[in-house]
C-alpha cells in the first residue's frame, strides 16, 4: 500500500492524486464529452427526489470535474479533497458557482454535521481509501434520512471471463512497479500506455462496432467513444496509485447496507460498479 496512514488515508496516494490533477485540469476536455461522462455516472442518481435548495457533498472532489455538472442542479454543494493541489484545481474550475465550498479534509474528518445533507456522491474515490467500508459509513453518517448518496467503486471483474481477469492482473504487477516511480516518470510512463494500449485497442473497438461487432466486452472498449486526453488522464489514474481495492458487486451491496442505505441499486452500463442507495429511515 506504501506510505505512512494517518487516520483514513494513504498520504502518498493523496500526494499522487493531488499531482495527477494538477497535471490533468480537465480543461482541454471538450463540453461534449464531458457531458457524455457526467452521464455515465449520474444516469442513476435520483434528482428528481431532492428538495427545493438542496444541500449536499461531493467526496473526494479531485479537479470539480463532476462538481460543474452537480453545483448548478442544487442550494449548495460542499467539495471535500485531502489534496492540496486537487483543491487548488477545483478552486479555478467552481470560480464562478457562488454555491458551492470547498473544503480540505479527509473522508474520516469530513466537516459536516451527521444528518444534515439532502445527498452525497463520491466517484471513483473509496476504493483508493485503506478502509474502504468505514469510508462509507462516514459519507452515509452526514445524510439525511431518506437522502441519496451515489458511489462508484472499481469492481472485480466479477462479470468478466477469466482471461479478462488475467490481463487484469498482469496490468496490476505493471501498476505496483509503475506507482513507485517520480511523477513525472510515472505520468510519461503512462502517457506511453495509453498511446501504446488504450489508444489502439479502443479505436479497433470503434472500427468493429461500425462493422456491426458486439465489443461490450472487448477490453478497453469502453474508450472507443473517447479522446486521448481521457486515456492519458485514466491511464494515469488506473496504473499510477498506489492503493486500489476492487469489489464485487454482491460485496459493494453489501458495504452499502451495512452503512445504513437501503433501496440499493446498481447501473448494468460502464463503469462498473456505480449504485445508488437511500439513507434508511431509522438507523441501527
Amino acid at each position: 500500500m506504501g506510505g505512512t496512514i494517518i487516520g483514513n488515508i494513504d498520504p502518498e496516494t493523496v500526494a499522487g492524486f493531488g499531482a495527477e490533477w494538477a497535471a490533468f485540469d480537465q480543461t482541454a476536455l471538450e463540453e461534449a464529452e464531458w457531458r457524455r461522462l457526467f452521464e455515465r455516472y449520474f444516469r442513476i442518481f435520483p434528482w428528481n427526489t431532492l428538495p427545493k435548495g438542496a444541500s449536499g457533498f461531493d467526496l473526494g472532489c479531485g479537479s470539480g470535474r463532476w462538481a460543474a455538472g452537480v453545483a448548478p442542479r442544487v442550494g449548495h454543494l460542499h467539495c471535500i479533497d485531502p489534496a492540496s493541489d486537487a483543491l487548488a484545481v477545483a478552486r479555478r474550475r467552481m470560480a464562478g458557482q457562488g454555491n458551492v465550498s470547498l473544503h480540505h479534509a479527509g473522508v474520516d474528518a469530513i466537516p459536516l454535521g451527521d444528518g444534515s445533507q439532502d445527498f452525497g456522491y463520491s466517484l471513483g474515490v473509496l476504493h483508493h481509501i485503506p478502509d474502504t467500508a468505514a469510508a462509507l459509513r462516514d459519507c452515509v453518517a452526514k445524510l439525511k434520512p431518506g437522502a441519496p448518496f451515489l458511489v462508484y467503486l472499481y469492481y472485480a471483474f466479477d462479470n468478466r471471463p477469466a482471461w479478462f481477469r488475467a490481463l487484469w492482473r498482469a496490468s496490476d504487477v505493471a501498476r505496483r512497479g509503475i506507482c513507485r516511480l517520480p511523477f513525472w516518470l510515472r505520468r510519461r510512463v503512462t502517457s506511453l500506455i495509453a498511446a501504446l494500449a488504450y489508444w489502439p485497442l479502443a479505436r479497433a473497438a470503434g472500427l468493429a462496432e461500425m462493422l456491426g461487432v458486439d465489443v461490450a466486452r472487448w477490453p478497453l472498449s469502453s474508450y472507443r467513444q473517447t479522446s486521448f486526453y481521457t486515456m492519458r488522464t485514466d491511464a494515469l489514474d488506473r496504473l499510477g496509485t498506489r492503493l486500489e481495492q476492487r469489489f464485487t458487486r454482491a460485496q459493494m451491496a453489501d458495504m452499502m447496507a451495512a452503512a445504513g442505505l437501503e433501496n440499493i441499486r446498481f447501473s448494468d452500463e460502464v463503469p462498473y460498479w456505480v449504485a445508488v442507495g437511500t439513507r434508511r429511515q431509522t438507523q441501527g
